[in-house]
C-alpha cells in the first residue's frame, strides 16, 4: 500500500485498517520545508522502521503522529479514525506514545510517582493515597513484566529500566502504538537483545512499534517494514527482507556510502611517543596501561560493564581515577582536570553530548569556541567576527546543516548537534583526540563525515583514541585494545575480523573454543 493514497475515515473500524496513517503531510516552519507530500503507513503487530539521514523529515513526523504539530497539509488517522483534535492531550496518549532517546522520566520522583504523574489516586480530602498509588504501580509494572522497585527514585534506573518504565506508563493509557526514538542509542550489546526480546514479547501482546535507529543491522533484526525518508519526503515502504543494506543506504542518501577505513600506515620506529598511561586505575577499578605514538588512531572496545568509558574519562580529566599517571607530550597531565587536559593539547567527544558536550542555549559559534578564547579575541574581549569566521570555517569543514554561525545548537539535527561538539574538539588543534562513541545516534552521512576527520588529524600527526563498540568506529583503527570486566583482553593488529572482536568484547576467544 503506498503511504500517500488517501486514509479511510469513515466506516466499520477492523483489525485490517493500520494501527496508523499519515497521507500526504506537508510541514513547514517558517521557511524551512520539513515535509513535503510524505507519508506512513504502520499494520498491527508489526515492529515498522523509519529510517532517514538527520534532518530528512523523521522528527518532524514524529511530532505530527504524537500531536505535538499539527500538519499543514494531510491527514492522520488512527485504526481508520481520524486523529484526535490537537488540544485532546488524553485522546493522543490514548492512540501513540514515544519513548525518546532523551528520557522524559523526572529523576528527582519516585517510579510510581512517575508511571502516574498528574493522576495520582486521591483519598478524602483531595490527599494522595500512597499506598494504593504504589500498589497500581506494582500491578501495572507486573502487567507488562518490568521488574523495577516502584518505591526507588527514577534517578537510580538504568537507561534500559527507564525505557521500560516509559513504555509501561504509555500502555497504562491506552495506547498499543509505541514509538521508539533511538532506543539502542546508549544501550551495550546485552541491553540491546534484552530490549529486543521486550519488543517481540510486547508484540505477541497485541503492541505495535514504529522503531527510528541509526544503527541499520538493528532494522534487519528486529523490524518486519522500513520506511526511508529523504529530504523531507517519503523515498520507500518495503518489507526488510526485500530491501539489501546496499540499497537501504542508497535510498537514505541518494547515492551509495561507505564507511571510511584505515590506510594501515605502518609507523616507522622513530615516530615519537605522544600519549602514555601508565598503571591507570579507575574509581569503579578498572585497568588501563597504553602508548600512542604521533598519528596513531587506537581503539580501545567493549560491551557494557568493560570499563572503557571510564579509562576514557579518567585520562581526558572527566573522572579523577584511582590511581596512575597519563602523560602526553612530556606533560602529566592533573587527575580529574578537564581544564589541565585541555591546556597540555586534548580535545574531546564526549559520551552524551547532551550533558557534557553542548551548551543548547547556546550559538553553534558560541560551542564551538569556547574552550579557544585565545583564538577569538584579544585583551580578554572576545571579537564576534574572529568568533563567527571560526564557525563558518567549522561549518563548511564538518558539513553542519545551518543557516549559519549564530543558530542556536537546539534547533540542530541529533548529527549536526555532534558535528558541532567534534567542531569544538578541533579547534584547539589538538595533540590527542579522544572520541567516546563518537557515531551514536547520528545518520549513515554524518557518521561519514565525523569518521572522515580522523584520517586528516592523524596525517597532522595528532594521536586518536576511538571509544566504541561500533564496528564502523573501530574499523578505522590501526589497533584496537579490547576490555571486558575492566580489564585489557586482548589487542588486535588492523585487519581484524568482526566475528573476532565481537566475541573479545563479549569475553569469548574463538581460538581457544
Amino acid at each position: 500500500m503506498s503511504a500517500t493514497r488517501q486514509a479511510t475515515t469513515d466506516g466499520p473500524v477492523g483489525d485490517d485498517r493500520p494501527v496508523v496513517e499519515a497521507v500526504n503531510i506537508t510541514k513547514r516552519f517558517g521557511s524551512t520545508l520539513a515535509l513535503s507530500e510524505a507519508g506512513i503507513v504502520v499494520r498491527r503487530g508489526e515492529t515498522h522502521a523509519l529510517v532517514g539521514r538527520n534532518g530528512a523529515g523523521k522528527s518532524t513526523l514524529v511530532s505530527i503522529l504524537t500531536g505535538l504539530h499539527a500538519a499543514d497539509e494531510g491527514c492522520v488517522a488512527f485504526d481508520g479514525r481520524p486523529a484526535p483534535p490537537l488540544g485532546d492531550r488524553d485522546g493522543w496518549r490514548r492512540q501513540v506514545a514515544c519513548v525518546y532517546q532523551k528520557s522524559t522520566i523526572i529523576p528527582t520522583l519516585t517510579v510510581a510517582e512517575n508511571l502516574f504523574l498528574n493522576r495520582h489516586a486521591r483519598g478524602p480530602g483531595r490527599l494522595i493515597r500512597w499506598s494504593t498509588l504504589r500498589r497500581q504501580a506494582q500491578e501495572l509494572l507486573a502487567e507488562w513484566s518490568v521488574d523495577v522497585d516502584v518505591r526507588q527514585p527514577a534517578s537510580t534506573l538504568t537507561v534500559e529500566q527507564r525505557q521500560f518504565v516509559e513504555i509501561a506508563r504509555a500502555l497504562s493509557f491506552g495506547a498499543r502504538f509505541i514509538i521508539l526514538d533511538e532506543p539502542t542509542a546508549q544501550l551495550d550489546g546485552a541491553g540491546i537483545q534484552r530490549l529486543f526480546t521486550r519488543i517481540r514479547d510486547l508484540r505477541a501482546q497485541g503492541v505495535t512499534f514504529l522503531f527510528i535507529s541509526h544503527h541499520l543491522q538493528e532494522i534487519y533484526e528486529i523490524c518486519d517494514q522500513v520506511t526511508v525518508f529523504r529530504d523531507a519526503r517519503h523515498i520507500v515502504t518495503a518489507p526488510v527482507a526485500e530491501l539489501s543494506r546496499p540499497a537501504l543506504v542508497a535510498a537514505m542518501t541518494g547515492e551509495d556510502v561507505s564507511m571510511p577505513e584505515a590506510v594501515h600506515r605502518p609507523l616507522s620506529a622513530d615516530v615519537p611517543v605522544l600519549l602514555s598511561v601508565r598503571d591507570l586505575v579507575t574509581a569503579s577499578g578498572a585497568e588501563l596501561s597504553l602508548e600512542a605514538r604521533a598519528g596513531e588512531v587506537v581503539g580501545i572496545a567493549g560491551g557494557g560493564g568493560s570499563g572503557k568509558v571510564e579509562v576514557a574519562e579518567a585520562i581526558v580529566g572527566l573522572a579523577r581515577p584511582a590511581g596512575g599517571t597519563v602523560t602526553l607530550d612530556g606533560r602529566q597531565l592533573r587527575a580529574g582536570s578537564v581544564p589541565d587536559a585541555l591546556a597540555a593539547g586534548v580535545g574531546l567527544v564526549p559520551q552524551d553530548r547532551h550533558r557534557e558536550g553542548l551548551v543548547p542555549l547556546l550559538s553553534i559559534a558560541e560551542n564551538v569556541t569556547m574552550t579557544v578564547p585565545h583564538r577569538v579575541g584579544r585583551r580578554g574581549l572576545i571579537s564576534p567576527a574572529r568568533r563567527d569566521a571560526l564557525a563558518r570555517q567549522t561549518i563548511a569543514d564538518l558539513a553542519i546543516k545551518a543557516a549559519g554561525p549564530e543558530v542556536p545548537v537546539s534547533d540542530l539535527s541529533g548529527g549536526n548537534q555532534q558535528k558541532v561538539v567534534m567542531g569544538r574538539a578541533l579547534a584547539s588543534d589538538p595533540k590527542l583526540l579522544v572520541l567516546i562513541t563518537p557515531t551514536a545516534g547520528v545518520d549513515v552521512r554524518s557518521k561519514q563525515t565525523l569518521l572522515g576527520v580522523v584520517d586528516e588529524v592523524r596525517g597532522r600527526g595528532t594521536a586518536v583514541l576511538v571509544v566504541s563498540d561500533e564496528l564502523d568506529d573501530l574499523r578505522i583503527c590501526d589497533r584496537v585494545l579490547v576490555m571486558f570486566q575492566g580489564r585489557v583482553v586482548r589487542e588486535m593488529a588492523h585487519g581484524w575480523s568482526d566475528n573476532d572482536l565481537v566475541a573479545a568484547m563479549e569475553g569469548v576467544d574463538l581460538h581457544h573454543v
